[in-house]
């Protein structure tokens, strides 16, 4: 299930190393979206699409425009725009100082004024990379996930088919494992998904009859990776006599994570198959795929240009 996150004002200052202004300030103000905005509009006295819900950058333009106003304008200005309370903080680029009448007005507001070092774009851009992994939408997912071949490969299935044994070979086979038993997987852009452990199973293996292994310890930091782009979902089942399983791969499957449709395999599973061998080879073929190799379309192109010659 996914749950959604927020960013307290306390967090983003000890993430991103920010000075504080004003110390007595509410530094709980949550911060709910990623996007920043640069508040010259507001400064001037137009506040109909203000976004205040966003952390307000105030880079060199906006500063030395607020410092050519007039004291009176300066205390009106800054009134209305420190008066919202969903406004979560105010950062100041290029290690300026904030103007005094900001401060005070902020200060009465419990509104935290914070500054950073960076000059405004490049601060701007550290926050949002800051804020998107931090607000990006999570969830918890019952599984395995690899690194096979430069491919991030979620291993799903019952509890019991094989998944931690399949990654333990696939770690041996020179592969790298993210997570084991739970994945931790969060949307962080509208095209891709990020997968890691939680915390406390970072690097460790559960394999029945055997226990709890670390597979850093066993085979070294090469054989581990704390995160990973989910690139595809493998799903093992128990082999059924009854299903019709695909033999040729054309008709592709996905399923939905969050908001994003990722490729999808179903591997039954039987006494005899060697599923690492087969996982390699589902990460190949998917990594051709993507440069425009599709060897099922193929065949079934070669298949049907045979049968219409014949039919000629």
């Amino acid at each position: 299930m996914s749950k959604t996150r927020s960013v307290t004002v306390e967090e983003l200052v000890r993430g991103l190393g920010l000075t504080v202004f004003t110390p007595d300030a509410d530094m709980s103000r949550t911060i709910n979206t990623v996007d920043i905005n640069r508040p010259g509009l507001a400064l001037a006295g137009y506040l109909r699409y203000h976004a205040a819900e966003r952390v307000q950058l105030l880079g060199r333009t906006e500063l030395s425009f607020f410092r050519g106003m007039d004291p009176r304008e300066q205390a009106l200005r800054v009134f209305a725009f420190c008066s919202y309370e969903q406004t979560p903080c105010i950062i100041v680029s290029r290690g300026d100082m904030p103007p005094e009448t900001l401060l005070k007005e902020a200060m009465a507001r419990g509104l935290a004024v914070l500054g950073s070092n960076q000059v405004t774009t490049r601060a701007a851009a550290i926050i949002s990379n800051f804020l998107e992994e931090r607000l990006a939408p999570e969830t918890l997912v019952h599984g395995v996930l690899v690194d096979v071949y430069g491919i991030g490969i979620l291993i799903t299935g019952s509890s019991g088919i094989g998944k931690s044994e399949t990654a333990l070979e696939l770690v041996k086979r020179g592969h790298r494992l993210v997570a084991d038993d739970a994945v931790v997987i969060r949307q962080v852009s509208d095209e891709s998904l990020v997968g890691s452990p939680p915390p406390l199973l970072q690097y460790l293996l559960e394999i029945r009859g055997v226990g709890v292994l670390n597979a850093m310890t066993l085979f070294g930091a090469g054989a581990v990776r704390t995160h990973k782009k989910v690139a595809m979902v493998i799903h093992l089942e128990a082999w059924r006599e009854d299903v019709a399983y695909d033999r040729l791969g054309i008709d592709e499957e996905t399923i939905r994570i969050l908001d994003l449709d990722l490729p999808s395999l179903t591997i039954p599973v039987r006494p005899g198959r060697n599923l690492a061998v087969i996982i390699e080879v589902a990460a190949m073929n998917h990594r051709l795929k993507r440069i425009g190799f599709n060897a099922a379309q193929a065949f079934s192109d070669q298949l049907a240009q045979a049968i219409e010659e014949q039919d000629d």
